[in-house]
């Protein structure tokens, strides 16, 4: 067995990037620059008023002063002229600050009477002005490639002038569940079998990630229908299995993928739970197959399914963020195995407060969706008490 570390090393190591496309600005929403967005133009464009107010020379702004108005400027609309000597211009909030002006006085701190303000207070050099360029200048590097785009990025590309992005296409993940016993939700149990939840559960997982799910039709232990659930997933970009890694007389997926030419990295790994892992690839397309039962599919989807998608959309494929909390309950020491422990969560004046759920069996997903939180604990480590520090990865999607 390898440990959990090495195995997502060895995964994210086999993923390559999607290609390039353009896309609009409007669907660029969660994608992955491939290549830097430039700006295509210099924000502000001139000097600009961040005040309704008077444009002036602050040489003229002394209190007291009074100034002819020799025009109005409303944003879109710059004053053709400049203003000389003794001379204001009317501005708003958004408009070009007129040659010769070097000041804007805010429209309360004078008095307007036919055409000629008297100043209430001194204007001061640069006030109230946004200088050309002060956000970035035409040719600068705003988004650096292998960037996610958040809701603000989109602002700032359209601010840029970009209609287009140069972004990875979206990774297509292909999820095959296997087992004679599984059916679809909706569909007649039968006698010994159980709801299929693990296809739903990726799926769901994936899209989040901004990949494509195609859930393909489940495959029975047959080692035909598993190799035709192959042949169907050619073309994706990941194949993900669930079920059948194992080595049960009905664990087929090996040697199943074996007759469609699967080369295997590893199988099993030194974590609890999702010890059944395994990793390969069939030509070109890499597979992770991971357990059936639906708590270790998820834990091994969060590890080692995640950073393969974010590797595959052009991000870097980290491991998952651990942050620290402390025990709101005992736990005892641990084996050989990395575990991973699921956990409610809450917050205090102490920061985040974890406390294991009592049973942990890997088939319960009702702990599965009340959990804040898998309590991630190093091989053989010691029994600890409430209140210990330990680290957590929380569950969000």
């Amino acid at each position: 067995m390898i440990s959990v570390d090495a195995a997502r090393a060895r995964i994210v190591a086999a993923m390559h990037p999607t290609r390039a496309e353009s896309i609009s600005l409007a669907q660029g929403w969660g994608r992955v620059l491939a290549a830097p967005l430039l700006a295509r133009l210099t924000q502000p464009p001139a000097d600009i008023s961040a005040m309704d107010g008077y444009a002036l020379r602050a040489a003229d702004g002394v209190a007291g002063a009074k100034l002819r108005v020799v025009g109005v400027a409303p944003a879109g609309h710059p004053f053709a002229g400049a203003v000389a000597p003794g001379e204001a211009v009317r501005l708003f909030t958004g408009s070009f600050v007129p040659p010769g002006a070097d000041t804007v006085l805010m429209q309360e701190n004078a008095t307007a009477v036919d055409g000629v303000i008297t100043l209430h207070e001194a204007a001061r050099r640069g006030r109230h002005i946004r200088p050309m360029g002060q956000d970035f200048a035409a040719g600068d590097v705003l988004l650096g490639a292998g960037q996610r785009l958040s809701a603000r990025d989109i602002g700032l590309a359209a601010a840029a002038n970009q209609p287009w992005l140069h972004v990875h296409r979206r990774p297509v993940v292909a999820i095959l569940a296997t087992g004679d016993e599984i059916s679809w939700p909706g569909e007649q149990v039968r006698p010994g079998g159980v709801v299929c939840s693990n296809a739903h559960a990726l799926a769901a997982l994936v899209a989040s990630l901004g990949a494509q799910p195609v859930v393909l039709p489940i495959a029975g232990d047959d080692m035909g229908a598993i190799a035709a659930g192959a042949d169907a997933a050619r073309g994706a970009d990941l194949l993900v299995t669930t079920g059948g890694a194992s080595v049960g007389d009905h664990d087929l997926v090996q040697p199943a993928l074996a007759a469609r030419g699967l080369t295997l990295d590893f199988w099993k790994i030194a974590m609890r739970p999702g010890k059944p892992l395994m990793f390969g690839r069939m030509a070109e397309l890499p597979v992770l197959g991971l357990p059936g039962n639906p708590v270790s599919a998820y834990v091994c989807a969060v590890l080692f399914l995640r950073p393969a998608i974010e590797r595959l959309s052009g991000l870097p494929g980290d491991a998952p963020r651990l942050e620290p909390a402390i025990l709101g309950a005992a736990l005892p020491a641990n084996d050989a195995r990395e575990d991973y422990v699921r956990g409610s969560l809450r917050a205090d004046a102490r920061g985040w407060v974890v406390t294991a759920f009592p049973v942990q069996d890997s088939g319960m997903l009702g702990t599965l969706a009340r959990a804040g939180a898998l309590i991630r604990r190093q091989p053989h480590q010691p029994a600890q008490a409430a209140g210990e520090p330990v680290e957590i990865l929380r569950l969000e999607d």
